[in-house]
């Protein structure tokens, strides 16, 4: 069985704790056997590489880690500070994510 989890690829985000404690960023990747998410330009870690195609240098290359799900907060689309989410039946009878803090749907 899945968990559920409030957050979902492509959505904007903020850390509310933890090293990188208020930055904001795009969700990458989400992966939901561990409940950790990438999130843009958050959580940078050194990675020493050997010369490759990709890096035919070689040396440190910095990289996104992933962070704990609860960790993360999701921004309101009309005031761009975090809220928390619920789910609604729209008009259309189809379950929505939607802002507590405006009441706005997420899409």
């Amino acid at each position: 069985m899945q968990k559920k989890i409030h957050i979902k690829k492509g959505d904007t985000v903020m850390v509310i704790t933890g090293e990188s404690r208020g930055q904001k960023g795009r969700v990458l990747e989400v992966d939901r056997e561990k409940s950790r998410a990438i999130v843009e330009s958050v959580n940078l870690v050194s990675k020493h590489t050997k010369p490759n195609t990709k890096a035919p240098q070689g040396g440190i290359i910095k990289k996104e880690a992933p962070v704990h799900i609860s960790n993360l907060m999701l921004i309101d689309p009309t005031s761009g500070k975090p809220t928390r989410i619920g789910k609604k039946l729209n008009e259309k009878d189809k379950l929505v994510r939607y802002s507590k803090k405006s009441g706005e749907e997420i899409k």
